[in-house]
């Protein structure tokens, strides 16, 4: 455990030295805060706005742990701005979305904000909880542009600019293990096992389990474990003989498919449930696919891809028009809603003559109630809350589309309701 924890440091560190450096970097750039109120319309411009363009960049991760994810909110927004386009556009503008794959490095990730940075009025997308918060001193101090990650860390919660889209991890867990508790059996005394990634995502999921756990009289058994681990023969073979009656798992689609697989193998026949990073729809089509549609779930900001709304049937056929040889997952679902609160973000701060980074800033706080058509409400008034505290259960199934099928409609568990992220 030693050798993990100095790990975690030395990432820490290493973070920390490149945020110093490229700050340092960029410490005698002009910005500009004293925007220009002779753009097109009489509109106030700065940073990636002209009038002709409103650019905006994407931070994703095409080759790394969250490939497939990155590949699907990558598609999602690329398609959202060809629409909004192909209808005239915002604010008399064509919208442009520079796309940067860092493949889940930390080097590449803040390169590629830096690069970046003074190209774009902010970022609909950008993948890993550790980077984000890499970068948060420079965003609220000096750079100032919204940020909508595909991340969920609370440790993200209290910035003007960067705003967590759904519940954040430590309350999706703890909704997650109401529904171990309310559906599959769990109970008083029982120990609950919980594999996550070491840094900002898997500590921040301990802490809701932890939470959880304490609530309901609930041992939690830990392993943690790092991005790069893909066998989970040891953390499968440690919780067998712990004894525990349930598993939670906060990491990747690789390492939750590997966790179903060998338990199954092996015997530990224990429910799972995930966090909403920790499945892709083609998992199903490896040998841990029938354990997977028999043992595990994981927790959702919304509703899947499939689901039977006029937003997701829409959604569903547009892309599978755009990208026919690609499957449907929920990260279409997390970048078209990003994609989608920018844009609204965009069109409130048009109609208040001011598309600069500190008024697409005020104008996301008065969308107090966006609904992205796929059964969640967010609330982005208050910027040290998460958008909702609502979780969606979902379970594998090759036969819908998509691969997911929605299991318990969206919910706050009681234990979440006064928890503070």
């Amino acid at each position: 455990m030693i050798h993990r924890r100095q790990a975690v440091r030395g990432l820490a560190a290493a973070l920390a030295a490149l945020v110093a450096l490229t700050a340092a970097g960029c410490s005698s750039k002009a910005k500009t805060d004293d925007a220009k109120p002779t753009g097109a319309g009489g509109v106030k411009t700065g940073e990636g706005v002209t009038d002709k363009t409103i650019s905006l960049g994407a931070l994703t991760d095409m080759t790394g742990v969250y490939a497939t994810l990155g590949k699907s909110v990558t598609q999602a927004q690329q398609l959202y701005v060809k629409q909004v386009n192909a209808a005239g556009g915002i604010c008399g503008r064509q919208l442009e979305l520079t796309v940067r794959d860092h493949g889940y490095d930390p080097q590449k990730a803040l390169a590629a904000y830096t690069e970046l940075e003074p190209k774009v009025v902010g970022y609909a997308q950008f993948i890993g909880s550790p980077f984000v918060a890499a970068v948060k001193p420079r965003v609220d101090t000096t750079d100032k542009g919204l940020v909508l990650p595909q991340a969920w860390s609370a440790s993200l919660l209290g910035s003007p600019y960067i705003r967590v889209l759904g519940a954040t991890y430590d309350v999706e867990t703890i909704n997650a293990v109401d529904f171990l508790l309310k559906e599959k059996g769990l109970k008083s005394g029982d120990k609950l096992g919980h594999v996550y990634f070491e840094g900002d995502y898997g500590e921040n999921a301990l802490k809701g389990s932890k939470h959880a756990a304490e609530k309901a009289g609930l041992t939690v058994v830990e392993q943690k474990i790092k991005p790069t681990d893909n066998d989970m023969s040891a953390q499968v073979a440690a919780l067998k003989q712990a004894g525990v009656k349930a598993i939670v798992i906060s990491a990747g689609p690789r390492q939750a498919a590997s966790l179903v697989g060998v338990a199954a193998a092996t015997g530990l026949k224990v429910p799972v449930v995930g966090n909403n990073s920790a499945f892709a729809p083609q998992l199903l089509g490896t040998q841990a696919g029938p354990a997977l549609e028999k043992m595990y779930w994981f927790a959702s900001p919304s509703l899947p891809i499939g689901a039977d709304t006029p937003t997701a049937k829409k959604l569903v056929a547009d892309y599978r028009a755009a990208y026919p040889g690609d499957s449907l997952d929920n990260g279409i679902v997390a970048g078209w809603t990003a994609a989608g609160v920018f844009g609204e973000a965009l069109k409130k701060a048009c109609e208040n003559k001011d598309l600069t980074r500190d008024g697409v800033g005020k104008a996301l706080l008065t969308l107090t109630s966006y609904d992205a058509g796929f059964g969640m409400s967010h609330n982005l008034g208050d910027p040290k809350a998460p958008s909702s505290r609502e979780s969606v259960i979902i379970q594998p199934d090759k036969k819908v589309p998509g691969g997911m099928r929605t299991v318990r409609q969206p919910f706050v568990a009681d234990a979440a309701k006064a928890y503070t992220p």
